[in-house]
């Protein structure tokens, strides 16, 4: 059996100038979150490498602030309070209902698969919405995978447009990335930034779909049109579209 090694994971938290405990409690509610089914206490243990001492401390935090409850048998998951963040976080920035909006309009105009991508974490993005091509689908993304952060081209726009990323901006940086066989070798995107009020980066939008469909030809339609959404998109959510010099 491998017993847990949480002292990296604390050292690297004091280093950045964070709270250490406050990093680990959002590591376990991360992992109840994204795991497939309700985790067990071994189980949080083994995915994040706390002790279930450290576990257990730290979770009674959590279910004081009903972000996680425990179940009948014993297992865990999210918080009511979890559930209302989410919707108040739809709410504050109307994203699903502009947003799928957006995304039936662009399968309608004949593209590819649409979909808005967001940051997860540094190392991951999250599909958050999804609408399928009429064509035929090669990358079969479905809302709510987690995708990886370094490689496709909605992970190029988050990587360069998210305030985490670093990136200095300027009149010179694109507004269009696209891809090819990075993620899957038979797929390939374009995608796009889109902003909300006071040039907040929201997250990406993208067409994917076989990479046969990229052509030049057909990527230069799709990217005047997946800009064009992206604009108006931006326009809907109370942001400015970046002015060209």
């Amino acid at each position: 059996m491998t017993t847990p090694r949480p002292a990296a994971t604390e050292s690297r938290s004091s280093a950045s100038g964070g709270v250490a405990a406050v990093d680990r409690a959002l590591q376990i509610l991360t992992a109840v979150e994204s795991a497939s089914e309700s985790p067990s206490l071994s189980e949080l243990s083994r995915v994040t490498g706390f002790y279930k001492s450290t576990i257990l401390r730290l979770i009674v935090s959590l279910e004081r602030a009903a972000l996680i409850v425990q179940r009948p048998d014993l297992r865990y998951e999210l918080g009511p309070l979890a559930f209302r963040l989410g919707r108040a976080y739809d709410a504050s920035h109307q994203l699903e209902e502009h947003v799928l909006a957006t995304l039936h309009r662009l399968v309608e105009r004949d593209t590819q698969s649409a979909s808005f991508h967001m940051r997860y974490n540094d190392r991951q993005r999250l599909c958050l919405f999804r609408v399928n091509s009429h064509h035929s689908i090669l990358d079969n993304v479905k809302t709510g995978d987690l995708l990886p952060l370094s490689h496709g081209a909605p992970a190029k726009v988050i990587q360069h447009f998210h305030p985490l990323s670093g990136q200095a901006l300027d009149s010179e940086t694109p507004l269009l990335f696209r891809s090819t066989g990075e993620r899957d070798p038979s797929c390939a995107a374009v995608a796009a930034p889109v902003f909300a009020a006071h040039g907040l980066f929201v997250g990406a939008l993208s067409l994917s779909g076989p990479r046969a469909c990229f052509d030049d030809d057909a990527v230069a339609w799709m990217s005047d049109v997946l800009v064009e959404e992206a604009r108006q998109l931006t326009t809907a959510l109370g942001g400015d579209w970046p002015a060209a010099d």
